[in-house]
């Protein structure tokens, strides 16, 4: 499939695609006209990049992962090693301080909500 077919079928622009090949995190064949033609296995692979980011992985770890991940079902490769696991895990402590950072800086807006709220409502009574 070429890349606007890739980009229909996955939600993700052209633009990005050309990025992830860039950073070797997809690749594609060309045509002789020069095109990119991108195999079903391609859709998959975007969608796991897409998850990825969304984690917050920077491209230079994804690509370290990607090769250790079935596009397919995203379970363990048999290349992936003890210090991957590691990396995984430290990703995931850095991703469990910013949802705990988060959570407190919605108590604190929820305070001023509730705070204010009172105040508009002494007001108009």
């Amino acid at each position: 499939m070429r890349i606007g077919e890739l980009a229909r079928r996955t939600g993700v622009s052209e633009r990005s695609l050309r990025y992830y090949e860039q950073q070797g995190l997809l690749r594609s064949e060309r045509t002789p006209g020069g095109h990119r033609e991108f195999g079903d296995w391609a859709i998959d692979r975007v969608i796991r990049i897409q998850a990825l980011y969304a984690a917050g992985l920077a491209s230079k770890k994804i690509a370290v992962l990607l090769p250790c991940m079935r596009d397919a079902d995203g379970g363990p490769s048999e290349i992936a090693d003890r210090k991957l696991v590691d990396e995984l895990c430290t990703e995931r402590e850095r991703i469990d301080r910013m949802i705990a950072d988060l959570r407190r800086s919605r108590d604190i807006l929820d305070e001023v909500i509730d705070a204010a709220a009172l105040r508009t409502d002494a007001a108009e009574a």
